[in-house]
């Protein structure tokens, strides 16, 4: 009998095993779907591109100065249509557009992609520095497809600011005034424009200094500080067509001062604020006409007031957030031109 009893256990088991195998395989898929959810659902998680969603793959080779914000949450007017964006390189050979920040990328060509381009892949070159400051341009030649900067003529145009209409005219409340001439500056280069002439204006007013190695104020504070004075100095630190930076757009207007600019002609501010809006430097033969127009725009509080009729209609942005530029070359890359490559970006960024 023991055999056979040997025979019915050993049966038994041959019958069970896979049983529980089965199971327990069961049980782990159950188990990995409620806790991860579907394939579905996990992609849709993390947004990953459909047909449906977004016709374009963009990818961003590197951050830009190393300053990370949220991708694929484009604000309106800046969500349709859609790009996917993602800074995971083992995308490449998928996306449509890669953009690269040139300060990361200009020590060395090494630091662009090492592998071939797929076929039709846009490369965007994203610069806001000046000419000056933008080394290496040689480095693109005949790489780039499409260009984003804040020159006017860039494919994908991204100012360091701009004018908005406001929906209905309101009147707008001058802040209070107590000072008259204020400047920040962090790079003091005596060769420079600007200093030479800071140099010669202040020998005939009064000019307060904020920034490194002068009067210390929080970023958080700058404002609310400036927009006591009466006027500021947007003083660009190099002279190049359309480089107009936060100097005029955060610094001057966003604090409710008047700007008194140095650097492209009039005629090129005149394509971004109205011409009642600014003081340029040029408008005056010496530092010392200068000087002698602000003081007497400080003794007619009339004459000053007409700097500010613009704000009645219009509203400037200055803040611009970086997603905001990517969002923007969004929209650009789903109207981009016909595919071509830029022999050389140093004769066109002057």
């Amino acid at each position: 009998m023991k055999p056979v009893t040997q025979f019915t256990l050993n049966h038994k088991y041959i019958i069970t095993f896979p049983t529980f195998a089965l199971l327990a395989l069961l049980i782990f898929t159950f188990n990995n779907i409620y806790k991860y959810g579907s394939l579905k659902s996990r992609c849709s998680s993390q947004l990953l591109p459909s047909q449906t969603e977004a016709d374009l793959i963009v990818l961003l080779w590197t951050w830009p100065f190393s300053s990370h914000f949220p991708l694929n949450q484009c604000p309106k007017p800046f969500n349709n249509p859609r790009c996917f964006f993602t800074d995971d390189r083992s995308w490449y050979l998928k996306a449509n557009a890669v953009i690269f920040h040139h300060r990361e990328v200009c020590s060395s060509k090494s630091q662009m992609p090492q592998i071939p381009r797929p076929e039709g892949q846009y490369w965007v070159w994203f610069n806001l520095e000046s000419p000056k400051h933008s080394p290496n341009l040689d480095f693109m030649d005949n790489l780039i497809n499409l260009t984003m900067s804040y020159k006017s003529d860039s494919d994908i145009f991204t100012p360091y600011g701009w004018l908005e209409k406001k929906d209905v005219s309101q009147n707008f409340t001058i802040p209070a005034k107590s000072k008259l001439v204020a400047w920040t500056i962090s790079n003091w280069d005596p060769t420079s424009k600007r200093v030479k002439f800071y140099m010669e204006l202040k020998n005939h007013i009064s000019v307060e200094i904020y920034g490194r190695e002068h009067r210390n104020v929080s970023k958080d504070k700058l404002n609310t500080v400036l927009s006591s004075y009466k006027f500021y100095l947007s003083f660009e630190n190099s002279i190049h067509t359309d480089y107009i930076t936060e100097k005029l757009w955060m610094n001057a207007l966003q604090s409710g001062t008047v700007p008194v600019v140095l650097g492209p002609p009039r005629s090129i501010y005149e394509k971004f604020i109205p011409s009642d809006s600014f003081i340029h430097v040029d408008d005056f033969p010496t530092a010392k006409d200068l000087a002698n127009y602000l003081l007497e725009l400080d003794k007619q509080p009339l004459k000053y007031e007409q700097y500010f009729k613009w704000r009645s209609r219009l509203q400037p942005v200055g803040k611009v957030k970086w997603e905001i530029y990517y969002c923007k070359a969004c929209l650009a890359l789903h109207k981009a031109p016909s595919y071509r490559t830029i022999p050389s970006l140093s004769k066109w960024y002057t």
